[in-house]
């Protein structure tokens, strides 16, 4: 995933929504990486059980999205959180609350980072079976920055109780 001269570096995101109509949610939020980035690389798009999420909060659907770009990993999460704004995600401060839309930035290139507002990898994508089964779909030889191991290897090391199926599109 080595970043090219030109700037230009793969950028992966995972996205998530358990509230409302889920399936139109992750299209829009196709729709406005497409506008931002051009061609995007998608996984199938799965139903997931919540994890780390309070008790009753309705199962997920999640996919992968990937693009190239040059646009700095800051402005990238700044429109992140914008598209999540726009599309009715409200933050309350609760962690693992419902949620209309979720789209967290997992990797931009090879960059390695850890601010107040940003982490680079995501500290958690190695370990979450609903983001590795969608970037598997993507690139199953995919390794992410600071792994040894690619992303189907992680996948398969995983003791995840948590389901992650297709869902029938």
């Amino acid at each position: 995933m080595q970043d090219s001269s030109n700037g230009i570096r793969r950028v992966g995101f995972s996205l998530g929504s358990n509230l409302g109509d889920r399936l139109v949610t992750l299209e829009s939020v196709c729709d406005y990486l497409s506008d931002l980035f051009g061609a995007l690389r998608l996984s199938q798009v799965y139903e997931t059980e919540p994890v780390g999420c309070p008790e009753g909060v309705p199962a997920y659907l999640n996919a992968c999205v990937e693009v190239e770009t040059a646009m700095p990993a800051e402005e990238i999460l700044k429109c992140c959180q914008q598209i999540e704004q726009e599309l009715g995600r409200v933050r309350s401060g609760i962690y693992g609350e419902a949620r209309t839309c979720d789209i967290d930035l997992l990797y931009c290139g090879d960059e390695c980072r850890t601010s107040s507002t940003l982490t680079l990898p995501h500290p958690r994508a190695h370990l979450r079976a609903f983001v590795l089964r969608p970037l598997c779909d993507i690139d199953p030889m995919l390794k992410l920055p600071g792994q040894t191991h690619n992303v189907t290897e992680l996948l398969r090391q995983l003791n995840d109780a948590h389901s992650v199926t297709p869902f029938p599109l």
